[in-house]
């Protein structure tokens, strides 16, 4: 899981100073900020019940550790491997930081019930929700990251944004930043 912490003003100079001589990552100091799969390890294969060959359902996802300078956290989950751009498979965000659990199957709503004041944007099928892995047959297997972002703000942006939009409105917002990686692959 890879972590980043995100510092303001001059700071970032420093910082990134810093991470230059550690010989690590490049993530900062362990925050405590984590996100992880009931189904899945970081790096691991993600299995088919969530992808586009089983019930194209989201995995439970749990969370920890969120910073107490955040007011709500965001998910992006895409597919770098999947061309130029990368693929995304959902967009969910002003998600309560009271939030531990992300549930199994969430409902493909521009408001999902879960959450109380979350909101859910439009993937790269022009669907809104969670789309599961389905990379071509043939290929490589895909990673597929679980980037969910600690925010400073509630983000004022309307239901069924694209990933733009959302990327758009994170800009400057984000104070903590994790990502959990799973693999598909089709024969």
């Amino acid at each position: 899981m890879q972590r980043r912490r995100y510092l303001a003003g001059t700071s970032v100079a420093f910082a990134a100073g810093l991470a230059g001589c550690g010989g690590g990552d490049g993530a900062a100091a362990d925050s405590g900020f984590s996100l992880t799969a009931t189904a899945f390890a970081d790096g691991g294969t993600i299995p088919a019940r969530y992808t586009c060959e089983g019930g194209d359902v989201n995995p439970e996802l749990t969370i920890d550790g969120v910073p107490d300078d955040a007011e709500t956290l965001a998910l992006v989950v895409d597919d770098p491997d999947a061309g130029d751009q990368p693929y995304v498979h959902w967009l969910l965000w002003n998600v309560p930081v009271s939030t531990t659990t992300i549930p199994r199957s969430v409902s493909k709503t521009e408001r999902p019930p879960f959450a109380e004041g979350a909101r859910q944007g439009t993937n790269s099928a022009g669907e809104i929700g969670y789309m599961g892995p389905c990379p071509p047959v043939g290929d490589e297997p895909h990673r597929y990251r679980f980037r969910l972002s600690a925010v400073g703000t509630t983000l004022d942006l309307d239901a069924g944004a694209g990933r733009g939009e959302l990327d758009d409105a994170l800009s400057g917002a984000v104070v903590d930043e994790v990502t959990l990686t799973g693999r598909y692959g089709r024969d």
